[in-house]
């Protein structure tokens, strides 16, 4: 084995900043069988390979992470990477200008449940 991490070894740290210890070693210790493989691949291929790559920094995959999920309407997963945006560099007003932004193509209903879900994570990160 080379010195170079494997990426399960890449994704695993980079989960453990964005998210700490309930977005990583949580996720992974208390997965069931059936969700065992889930988070390998969360792990392995979306952190280890996906959010590695070059040209783009951490923050910016964020935002663009969280535009995305705007788009999708999938607030479960905006709280997660609210969390990750923060622990990337993303501030409280540009999170709130990306959803403001998001309304012109997203629409205003998407716009106001991504403010929703991310204002929650926001107020309780803060209150900590």
């Amino acid at each position: 084995m080379t010195d170079r991490k494997s990426n399960y070894d890449l994704g695993l740290e980079l989960r453990r900043k964005m998210f700490g210890p309930q977005g990583a070693d949580d996720q992974i210790d208390n997965a069931s069988d059936y969700m065992a493989p889930l988070q390998d691949i969360v792990t392995r291929i979306c952190f280890g390979e996906g959010w590695q790559r070059p040209v783009l920094d951490k923050k910016t995959r964020s935002l663009v992470t969280l535009a995305m999920l705007t788009a999708m309407g999938r607030t479960h997963e905006i709280k997660i990477h609210t969390r990750g945006a923060i622990a990337n560099g993303a501030t409280r007003e540009e999170l709130r200008e990306l959803f403001l932004h998001s309304y012109l193509y997203c629409g205003i209903p998407m716009m106001v449940d991504a403010m929703r879900a991310s204002d929650e994570v926001l107020t309780e990160l803060e209150a900590k």
